[in-house]
């Protein structure tokens, strides 16, 4: 089940190459009108998901509102989400060890979860430009990420529960101004900027996704492998990351949690090799598909 938000914002979904307009197929074929957005489907639960899901196989099958995924130009997965993005830092071992010698710092690997906040605002889609902000950076970074999609409230969920408040997954870039990150000590800043969060191209359920270890990210800048790893090479798990971030404070449908970055950002390398307008940023997610920007 992978879900995807349309041109127009309404809620889409991919099924063997072919983009479903969820919402127009179910007027077409006489069925049940479905969530209008990604964002109502999550909160609408699994079960709102399979017959979405349902309804997608159909149109398909009848030709109904459906178009090859070449022809689409998706928005990303939720555009304005209700929440600030969560983040984890230095969550890989290596990438913890590549930061340690720059001028973002760090003494040897967390002994918590490190967590940080992106603003909505940042929120960008497949395809869009990244802002290179020259006026304000000169330190302009890629993160390649999996974040997951909470799917059900939950408040001091234990780790055996925590997979059940996942709706499913996606592809982030946290792109990062690293002297702004650096200079203001605190990160929110430096990694906020209007464009810093390109997501998508689509949510794909968690029932879809493979085990952790399988769940592969990689990140290419103008074609160059930089970045390579697995879910399975975090230093705090999904399930551990969850309910450390609910103990005492409420996760609720639609909220957005980046995992964490492999080594090999552009701020690890010596020199440093920062991005340029021009720059074209690809990440790859197994089971999402591709997420390209290219700065301007």
């Amino acid at each position: 089940m992978k879900f995807l938000t349309l041109e127009e914002g309404q809620l889409g979904a991919m099924v063997s190459g072919m983009v479903a307009d969820l919402g127009a197929a179910a007027a077409q074929l006489g069925r049940d009108r479905v969530p209008p957005t990604l964002l109502e489907l999550i909160e609408a639960g699994d079960d709102a998901a399979r017959r979405a899901w349902q309804l997608a196989q159909v149109a398909v099958e009848e030709g109904a509102a459906v178009r090859p995924l070449r022809e689409v130009r998706p928005e990303a997965p939720i555009p304005r989400p209700r929440r600030n993005i969560v983040c984890i830092g230095k969550n890989y071992r290596e990438h913890a060890t590549e930061v340690a010698a720059t001028a973002l710092g760090g003494d040897g690997l967390p002994v918590r979860p490190i967590f940080f906040t992106k603003a909505t605002t940042a929120v960008t889609g497949p395809g869009d430009p990244i802002p290179s902000h020259r006026e304000l950076t000169s330190r302009l970074d890629y993160e390649a990420e999996a974040a997951i999609i909470i799917g059900k409230a939950g408040r001091d969920i234990p780790r055996e529960a925590a997979m059940d408040h996942v709706f499913g997954y996606t592809a982030i870039n946290d792109v990062s101004a690293r002297d702004l990150q650096a200079g203001h000590v605190q990160w929110f800043f430096g990694k906020s900027l209007d464009g810093f969060a390109p997501m998508g191209p689509v949510v794909a359920h968690r029932s879809v996704m493979p085990p952790p270890g399988k769940i592969e990210i990689r990140c290419t800048v103008n074609g160059e492998l930089r970045q390579r790893g697995n879910l399975g090479q975090l230093i705090f798990d999904i399930p551990t990351i969850i309910a450390t971030l609910s103990a005492g404070m409420t996760l609720l449908p639609g909220d957005i949690i980046a995992t964490g970055t492999p080594k090999g950002v552009g701020a690890g390398f010596d020199p440093p090799r920062f991005l340029l307008p021009g720059d074209t940023v690809t990440i790859e997610v197994t089971g999402i598909g591709t997420l390209q920007n290219t700065v301007v």
